[in-house]
């Protein structure tokens, strides 16, 4: 287990749970789960932000290989990186009704 646990980068892992722990980055994730692709002034619009502030929450998010962005003229959109991110946003919220119910 320990030799097994060595060789899993812990640090990168706790890093990713951080980023989500924000109560901001997290209802993004969710929205880019559900949306698919926004672009940045829809996050804004989403998480009640100016495009500043969820322009840094994004860049955040795909600085830790989270999301991902593409440019169509001036607008820059996001989306989730693959479905190992939309898994694990897609269980959080998952398991929160489940403990939910069990209340």
């Amino acid at each position: 287990m320990s030799a097994e646990l060595k060789e899993q980068n812990t640090s990168a892992a706790a890093k990713i749970f951080k980023a989500l722990s924000d109560e901001t980055r997290i209802k993004i994730a969710y929205s880019l789960y559900v949306g698919n692709e926004l672009c940045v002034c829809d996050v804004a619009a989403v998480v009640n932000s100016s495009t500043a502030t969820a322009s840094h929450h994004l860049r955040l998010l795909k600085n830790l290989g989270l999301a991902k962005y593409r440019k169509e003229g001036k607008l820059v959109y996001y989306s989730l990186v693959d479905d190992h991110v939309k898994q694990l946003i897609h269980l959080v919220f998952e398991h929160q009704k489940e403990l939910e119910l069990n209340d």
